[in-house]
């Protein structure tokens, strides 16, 4: 039995919905605006959240109260069908609130409805500033995934290096537009050079990047293209390993199926957040101690995005306590 075999006939209740607005100043001068979807049935509530970073996007998303397919009597997968033409990022949000609801309307966590062990979960901290050292002094087993750049210093590449807690690298080479990087033959050799054992990820692949990375295709790593399993099949070479961010996937159905053929496939899988608010956290940690619980997951408590270290933070692996109903 496939994983969506076990969920797709889940019976599902929607007497009424809303469609909360989030929001968090993240950095000084920029906040995240998101909307976390609640559905209600059967005397429960489910939440998924829209992770959209377009704050215009959010907010036409939220004027549409009312307007969505949602109320009804469904089964998870006759809901999902519905959704179909929805965005990714939002038929996600519209699909992990209905198995929320779902699971906890048939009294099940998703543990139990997948026949899988929930386990304390590994995670790393994601920065796109270098600034390891204040953290590691507060916290000297933490682990780190880091954006490198061509302005580290061969001095800073050295010294991050020396710490061993780096496990994760990210070029940004597939991501377009302000989050994206151009391809760096220079720094991939040094990077890849000084970080003899870290994952590569989304290296831009150009002739020239090729060729400097030849001997480390075993430590490449892709994110931002993988959306579904004929993605990973597109790829240029098959991977050890990929990042699995379960809001880039849309549908519940296309994100189990690709757990299916990874396991198949025997491809190992890190998991990877989107600067989640609300529920979405807990729901991608979720699946992260079900699936991968002892990888570099970039799926750390929301206290690790503070700009400046600060204590009293949940340590490594996380225990996120007895299996509930839910999603």
């Amino acid at each position: 039995m496939t994983l969506y075999e076990r969920v797709r006939d889940l019976p599902l209740v929607v007497d009424e919905y809303e469609l909360e607005p989030l929001e968090r100043e993240v950095a000084r001068g920029f906040t995240l605006r998101r909307t976390e979807v609640v559905l209600r049935g059967a005397g429960h509530e489910g939440r998924g959240e829209e992770i959209d970073y377009d704050p215009a996007a959010q907010q036409r998303f939220q004027e549409r109260r009312g307007e969505l397919p949602l109320v009804g009597e469904h089964t998870l997968d006759s809901y999902s069908l519905l959704q179909s033409g929805q965005t990714e990022y939002r038929r996600w949000a519209l699909e992990s609130a209905a198995l929320d609801l779902a699971l906890r309307q048939a009294g099940l966590s998703l543990a139990d409805a997948l026949g899988r062990e929930q386990r304390p979960l590994r995670f790393v901290v994601s920065t796109r500033v270098a600034n390891v050292e204040p953290w590691l002094e507060l916290y000297p087993e933490l682990e780190f995934k880091l954006d490198p750049d061509k302005e580290w210093t061969d001095d800073l590449v050295s010294r991050i290096a020396a710490t061993g807690k780096v496990q994760t690298l990210d070029f940004k080479g597939v991501y377009r537009q302000e989050f994206g990087s151009p391809p760096e033959p220079g720094l991939y050799r040094r990077i890849a050079t000084a970080f003899p054992r870290v994952w590569l990820e989304d290296p831009a692949l150009t002739p020239a990047t090729l060729a400097v990375l030849d001997g480390d295709r075993d430590r490449i790593t892709w994110d931002a293209a993988i959306h579904e399993w004929s993605d990973v099949e597109a790829l240029p070479f098959k991977p050890r390993c990929l990042n699995c961010k379960p809001s880039r996937f849309g549908s519940v159905k296309r994100l189990f199926d690709f757990y299916d053929a990874c396991d198949r496939e025997r491809i190992a899988l890190y998991g990877g957040g989107q600067y989640e608010l609300g529920r979405g956290r807990a729901q991608i940690q979720l699946l992260a101690s079900l699936f991968h619980p002892d990888a570099p997951n970039d799926v750390a408590p929301a206290g690790f995005n503070a700009a400046t270290p600060v204590a009293g933070l949940p340590a490594s692996p996380l225990d996120l306590g007895a299996a509930q109903p839910g999603f």
